[in-house]
């Protein structure tokens, strides 16, 4: 869903929910190269005191971005992204993510009628929280150029 005026400060974006499956995890961390073992197997994240195999921050810092680039546009450019981990988020939870403008820089109209502001061109700050089963599994802030 691409926002279809300029937006403001406050503005909410769109929910996104995933369901966080054993599948997910594991796929999400071959994906992101990232071959720690608590993200794959499960004997070995009990081991290390873990209920079972969680979500890895790459992924997690693409979900957030995800969750601002559809709501910006295809033509929106991230100059941004600062996360801060909370509690795993494991295998068998659904996460959801949901967005606030909390900065808008000057807007100049540009007349492409595409992405955030249809038609003009800026930069917005947007703070993202996704929560989880345990609680916020991750807080962080994403930078947008759109136009």
């Amino acid at each position: 869903m691409t926002a279809t005026r300029s937006p403001a400060v406050g503005d909410l974006l769109p929910e996104l929910t995933f369901e966080v499956t054993a599948t997910f995890v594991v796929s999400t961390a071959i994906a992101t190269r990232d071959f720690q073992d608590v993200h794959h197997d499960r004997d070995a994240a009990v081991a290390r005191g873990s209920k079972d195999i969680f979500l890895n921050i790459l992924t997690t810092t693409g979900l957030v971005q995800r969750c601002v680039t559809d709501w910006a546009g295809p033509r929106a450019r991230v100059r941004g992204v600062k996360v801060r981990l909370g509690v795993p988020c494991y295998a068998g939870d659904t996460l959801v993510l949901a967005g606030r403008v909390v900065e808008v820089g000057p807007a100049v109209r540009d007349g492409s009628g595409s992405g955030v502001g249809s038609g003009d061109s800026g930069e917005v700050v947007v703070e993202v929280i996704g929560r989880c089963g345990l609680g916020d599994h991750v807080t962080g802030r994403v930078r947008v150029v759109w136009g």
